[in-house]
């Protein structure tokens, strides 16, 4: 028998069913955008990159269709600098990173749309208090997962423009694969260490360029995805609100482990939302090793 999303989200998640629902839906406007919002604007994200069109499109798609919603307190997005207040009364903040990958746009490559979700007044929370948490690729096929604290569970959008169910309850492989972010040259000595412990133990690079295309990867297949600390820049460059949480509370729920390379990110408090940390996604094994080298020091 064939589930839809609308038919598979727990009735009893109540409001959080129906964001979802709703976050599906701005997905579709999303995928829809692609052909005509190619090129690149002329204006910059609070961390200084240069936007392309689409990050600007869909950003908007994402706050305007949330602002709609009184069950929404505030919005978060990578591409803004301030939270964004929509109703006192709400009882959810949402944050987004609204076009993962968007460099690779140019080349048609896979990009996503990251989502966490949080039953606070605030996003400034510990990823441990997620609620909820999704991800859209647009790729081949347009795939959506989704988490509400009960596993996760993988959708395909069909011809007739629903997402049907493809993966319930799906766990983290347990091949050897990694996915290493940053120049080598400044790899500091633990995460070198750790790198030629899995090149040493065969384990065999697959790199997309784009974070939630390669965590993607990294649930169906295992292995471990890195964008670590660096000489020059010990924070990492990937945004502990935007990507690090919402991806982390997904991993997690497949049997996975996340890590700032000394201990569990979920558990960190932000203190902006700009905030970046060092990541390590993927199999426990693999966390387990970053950990212990990260101990010698």
């Amino acid at each position: 028998m064939k589930t839809l999303l609308e038919d598979h989200i727990p009735k009893e998640a109540g409001d959080l069913r129906d964001l979802i629902l709703t976050l599906a839906d701005l997905s579709k406007k999303i995928r829809s955008g692609f052909i005509t919002n190619q090129g690149v604007s002329n204006t910059q994200n609070m961390y200084g990159e240069t936007q392309v069109e689409m990050d600007k499109w869909a950003d908007e798609a994402l706050v305007d269709g949330l602002s709609r919603l009184s069950t929404v307190a505030t919005v978060s997005s990578e591409e803004r600098d301030d939270i964004i207040k929509i109703d006192p009364e709400g009882e959810f903040s949402v944050v987004f990173d609204p076009l993962d990958g968007s460099s690779l746009m140019g080349i048609n490559l896979t990009v996503g749309t990251i989502i966490g979700i949080y039953s606070s007044k605030t996003p400034l929370r510990p990823g441990r208090e997620m609620v909820g948490a999704m991800y859209v690729l647009y790729g081949p096929l347009t795939v959506l997962v989704y988490t509400v604290g009960n596993g996760i569970h993988e959708f395909v959008l069909n011809k007739d423009d629903d997402y049907l169910l493809q993966h319930e309850n799906l766990k983290i492989g347990d091949s050897k694969i990694f996915s290493p972010g940053a120049l080598r040259k400044e790899y500091t000595p633990e995460h070198m260490r750790f790198i030629e412990r899995l090149e040493g133990d065969s384990y065999k690079l697959r790199f997309a360029g784009a974070f939630v295309a390669d965590v993607h990867q990294i649930l169906h297949k295992g292995g471990v995805f890195t964008y670590p600390a660096t000489i020059g820049s010990d924070q990492g460059k990937l945004r502990i609100l935007f990507e690090a949480f919402p991806m982390g509370f997904i991993v997690e729920q497949a049997g996975g482990a996340i890590s700032n390379g000394k201990g569990n990110i979920m558990d960190m408090m932000p203190e902006k939302i700009d905030q970046r940390v060092p990541i390590y996604i993927g199999g426990k094994k693999e966390i387990k090793i970053i950990e212990e080298e990260n101990q010698k020091e």
